[in-house]
């Protein structure tokens, strides 16, 4: 009977995962077509890109990186 209960969970879990994965594709896909959106318009996606990751970071390791960078730039003349 613990065979057949565990067969039932796995399964569940199985199915639970494949079903947030077709949701994921969606939610890419709508990603992608925001991206679209934005670049149809003019603005570069590129730099979207980089200040919705910027966004994501906590102002201290912003302020950290951008530091190091600057210091990096310094070192090679940029």
């Amino acid at each position: 009977m613990t065979e057949n209960v565990s067969e039932a969970q796995l399964r569940q879990y199985v199915e639970r995962i494949e079903r947030i994965e077709e949701e994921m594709d969606g939610v890419k896909a709508d990603r992608k077509d925001i991206y679209s959106e934005a670049k149809s318009v003019g603005f570069d996606t590129k730099t979207i890109r980089s200040i919705v990751r910027l966004r994501k970071k906590d102002k201290d390791t912003r302020d950290h990186e951008e530091a190091m960078l600057d210091t990096y730039k310094a070192a090679l003349g940029l």
